[in-house]
């Protein structure tokens, strides 16, 4: 299996906050998903940080960025579509014990640059506390 890394783009079985809130443990379905942060945790393990990727334009009361075109090209990502990354949820996971990271998932890369501005907006606001963690590591 390939290793994610920061900026990448990776197929991902992603639970959206309200679904977990319902109770439900899956996602319905697997999608293109940001790896905004993947962290080497003291205990040896991987801490992933996923932002969900979405063509269901944002609610004015929901925290997004959309993907320039040049971007989702970049990234393996439809070229034609409008896509935004969700920055005010997230899953977490491990890599090492992972039963939804798919082991050839990986579709493509952001720039480092696009990368950098997601990353600091998601900083940002989790720092504001306007971001929910959803756990995928039980």
């Amino acid at each position: 299996m390939s290793r994610p890394e920061q900026g990448d783009v990776w197929s991902y079985n992603y639970l959206w906050r309200w679904q977990h809130e319902r109770g439900e443990t899956e996602g319905r379905k697997t999608r293109p998903t940001a790896f905004v942060a993947t962290v080497a945790a003291a205990d040896g393990r991987t801490d992933l940080f996923i932002l969900a990727i979405t063509k269901t334009e944002p609610g004015r009361d929901r925290l997004a960025v959309e993907i320039p075109q040049m971007e989702r090209v970049r990234a393996g990502l439809a070229a034609d579509l409008r896509l935004w990354i969700m920055l005010d949820e997230y899953n977490h996971d491990y890599l090492e014990s992972s039963f939804y990271l798919e082991p050839n998932g990986r579709i493509g890369k952001f720039s480092s640059a696009f990368h950098k501005q997601v990353l600091s907006r998601f900083v940002e606001a989790a720092k504001d506390r306007r971001v929910s963690k959803v756990t995928r590591t039980d």
